[in-house]
């Protein structure tokens, strides 16, 4: 019962969609009907608010992270883990959208980071070593999010890294279109306007 309690409060702080909540308060318009339509940081940047990107980035980072501590220093590592898997749904599925959320890649950077501090860092720096190497936000977190599993079996054992596996390959099915614009040479280079 202590795991699905911690389950629907992850899911919840997971679901709350901060790039909407940012966007309207500032009176930059409903963020589903800019750009990609995205409720993510990236979306919100296209607004041209800078801070407001930067704010909704660190809230859906911090949406992960918070459910996993509040879980782990209430119940133990077992919660922290359902926590912080049931925060990424939250993020990518809200109840509050109609379950269309973002991809998650703020909100599963967070969630790692809180669960292990090392696994966090570690894929925090190949993201942005893929960025500086390839120019492709989209393509760095699909390289950072195929790599965790690896890392997490490694640092932290099999619990872990079936987390992991399966928020990656929730991330890889979240940006399909990003892949076939990568594949097509298409995707946008960081620092280009689309």
């Amino acid at each position: 019962m202590s795991l699905i309690l911690w389950a629907v409060i992850g899911y919840l702080l997971g679901s709350v969609p901060f790039g909407i909540v940012i966007t309207r308060a500032l009176g930059l318009g409903d963020l589903r009907r800019i750009g990609s339509g995205n409720i993510g940081a990236t979306n919100v940047l296209r607004t041209g608010n800078k801070p407001a990107a930067l704010a909704t980035l660190l809230l859906d980072s911090g949406k992960g992270a918070i459910a996993v501590l509040l879980a782990r220093w209430l119940a133990g590592p077992d919660a922290a883990l359902v926590a912080g898997a049931a925060a990424f749904l939250g993020h990518l599925f809200p109840v509050w959208l109609g379950f269309r959320g973002g991809k998650g890649v703020a909100t599963f950077l967070g969630t790692l980071l809180a669960l292990d501090w090392r696994l966090g860092l570690i894929a925090c720096g190949i993201w942005l070593l893929a960025a500086l190497a390839g120019r492709i936000s989209s393509l760095s977190a699909l390289v950072a999010a195929a790599l965790t599993p690896c890392l997490a079996l490694w640092l932290d054992g099999a619990r872990m890294a079936a987390v992991t596996a399966f928020m990656a390959v929730l991330i890889f099915i979240r940006h399909r279109t990003n892949i076939a614009r990568i594949l097509a040479g298409t995707e946008p280079r960081i620092g280009r306007k689309s």
